[in-house]
């Protein structure tokens, strides 16, 4: 368990730092089980962010009023906090039932803040998401450098090493200017490369 105070998965100081993805499906889903658990909220934050690879400040601008009516495989036009631009958020199953599970747990208005803070009545900051993912992937056991950033390149990283997404699907919805960003972001490792040497031709 992360005591207060600790940060283990933060690079020495000198450092350069690098936030990574969630590269294993057995940890994700041990996270989803403790959080599952422990917080309906915090649960729904972690599926909605490695399902839909959106900026943790887009879904912690999310109202309740946005998503509370939404079914399944329905989608919600949002505008991007950083870059003003329109984007989707997609609704699937996991999502669906997360997000239901929160907010039967909840009295919430439907002006609120769909994350909101547990100290005041107002979102949760990005600061915070930060030290819930880092508390997360602590306790699940990962080592690492771990970050709000992680559900995003979580998103990426798992939909092309489990689902065979390309990179330039991957790159279209990250807005990347090219593949070769989206394979740097996602933190592709040398093993990943040279492990393609043993296929047989």
């Amino acid at each position: 368990m992360l005591k207060k105070g600790e940060n283990p998965n933060h690079p020495k100081e000198g450092a350069s730092i690098t936030v990574d993805p969630i590269r294993d499906l057995k940890a994700i889903n041990k996270i989803k089980r403790m959080l599952k658990k422990t917080s309906p909220r915090d649960h729904l934050l972690f599926v909605l962010g490695i399902n839909n690879g959106l900026r943790i400040s887009d879904l912690l601008n999310l109202k309740v009023e946005q998503v509370i009516d939404l079914e399944p495989d329905e989608e919600l036009t949002i505008t991007e906090q950083k870059t003003k631009k329109k984007n989707v958020l997609m609704i699937n199953k996991a999502v669906h039932q997360s997000l239901h599970t929160y907010l039967d747990s909840v009295e919430l208005k439907d002006a609120d803040p769909l994350f909101k803070s547990f100290k005041r009545p107002t979102a949760l900051t990005v600061p915070a998401a930060s030290n819930l993912v880092k508390r997360w992937c602590s306790d699940a056991g990962l080592r690492g450098n771990y970050a709000s950033h992680t559900l995003r390149k979580t998103w990426g990283y798992i939909q092309r090493k489990e689902f065979g997404t390309s990179f330039e699907v991957i790159c279209k919805r990250f807005k990347h200017s090219s593949p070769a960003v989206t394979m740097r972001y996602l933190g592709i490792e040398d093993r990943e490369v040279t492990k393609i040497l043993l296929h047989e031709i």
